[in-house]
């Protein structure tokens, strides 16, 4: 069958849906694009939401993907607010919400993540907030003001990102974790020290090892917490950032394999258990070839990266997936960036000044071999970093928390 008789079809609005309609054109493809999108805006990044957005330092523009006309212009049959119901992988069908089906030859899903809810008294009440989407972020940015006071469930990347625009503004911040540390879970408790270390220098209110019971209401409207030690939080605004579910529910009703993580199941390609259904991006839990292991990562990089090697085996001509799991942060005057992956480590050795918040830290297995990195208001060494995890070679350690050593040199 020739590319200009098939219809690849792939659902998920964000970043990666773009990037695969992109990547398809570029890569020659003559067929026909159906790309289905739930939000009414055009696809665009996330990571900017709880950051430059925010922030008030780019307009959603500058952070759309493309313009109405690059769709236009590439045939990419562009469907907003369109929400795809029903996957049969026998048929090669999708159903939509109004009842109507579409075929494909190739399917990409690129569906992405939910933000969690609490399921807890108070969570769905007026004034309580979720941040995924910008129509998120604009509800949250009016609730955030000089004068007011905000409580956030949960201390990772989204919860701390927003307490440090809070906390600019002027606001009162209490953060609620029910962990040790905030980002414990995602970084260990070396650097997860450093974190909140950072927010109770910038007056945040940390209460860690706690249990948010209730989020509590006066007609209707949030006014606080109430926390598991019986105390209470009062705030004008309650921001819940308790992580991100996978919107797996098409794949799973499909009968596609799934991963113990929760994510679809697919190899180093991008491919699912169906060889003509591919997966990409928070969904996708991959196996790397350089880990050897499955790896779900709920990251802008993989948005970006993976739609190409996906595409790539839709084509015809698969590739492995190996680029290194990489994230990012800035809070405060802290900016960061972080690759590799550590779930399980040995030790962790900085290098450089880390109460002055200028360094890089590096996660060892047993061997001394190099699992991830992360450096902090350091901005030339990454692509070193990268170099020493992909050696797989074992490292002096001592050199390793040298700055008169350069990284290359370990290698």
């Amino acid at each position: 069958m020739s590319s200009q008789s098939q219809t690849f079809v792939i659902v998920g609005g964000g970043l990666a849906g773009a990037k695969a309609a992109e990547a398809l054109r570029d890569k020659d493809f003559s067929g026909e694009i159906v790309l289905f999108a739930a939000e009414e805006h055009l696809p665009y990044e996330r990571p900017p939401l709880s950051k430059e957005y925010l922030a008030g330092k780019k307009t959603l523009d500058e952070f759309t993907v493309n313009s109405a006309a690059w769709y236009r212009d590439h045939r990419v049959d562009l469907r907003l607010g369109t929400t795809v119901a029903s996957l049969d992988v026998r048929e090669h069908l999708v159903g939509l919400q109004d009842g109507s089906t579409q075929r494909y030859d190739k399917l990409l899903l690129a569906t992405g993540s939910a933000s969690r809810r609490l399921p807890i008294a108070g969570s769905d009440a007026d004034g309580v907030h979720y941040l995924r989407t910008v129509d998120d972020a604009d509800a949250l940015d009016a609730a955030i003001t000089a004068d007011s006071a905000l409580a956030v469930v949960g201390g990772g990347w989204i919860g701390l990102e927003v307490a440090a625009e809070a906390r600019r503004r002027g606001a009162k911040v209490t953060v609620a974790e029910a962990a040790e540390l905030p980002l414990l879970g995602a970084l260990g408790r070396e650097v997860a020290e450093v974190f909140a270390k950072l927010h109770r220098d910038h007056d945040v209110d940390l209460r860690l090892s706690t249990s948010v019971e209730e989020i509590t209401t006066a007609d209707g409207v949030a006014t606080g917490l109430r926390l598991g030690d019986g105390s209470t939080v009062d705030a004008d605004a309650v921001l819940v950032a308790v992580g991100a579910a996978p919107n797996v529910g098409l794949a799973t009703v499909a009968g596609l394999a799934m991963a113990p993580d929760g994510g679809v199941a697919v190899d180093s390609s991008l491919r699912t258990s169906d060889p003509d259904v591919f997966a990409v991006g928070d969904i996708a839990s991959a196996q790397h070839p350089l880990f050897g292991t499955r790896i779900r990562t709920e990251h802008w990089a993989n948005a970006l990266k993976q739609p190409a090697a996906a595409v790539a085996g839709m084509l015809g001509t698969p590739t492995e997936y190996a680029e290194l799991p990489y994230f990012f942060t800035d809070q405060y005057d802290l900016g960061m960036e972080y690759a590799g992956y550590a779930r399980d480590y040995a030790r962790v050795v900085f290098r450089g000044d880390v109460d002055g918040r200028e360094f890089v830290a590096f996660w060892l297995d047993s061997d001394s071999r190099v699992l991830a990195g992360m450096n902090v208001n350091i901005w030339d060494v990454l692509d070193d970093v990268k170099s020493l995890i992909r050696s797989q070679k074992p490292v002096d350690a001592d050199k390793l928390a040298d700055p008169q050593q350069a990284l290359s040199s370990l290698m």
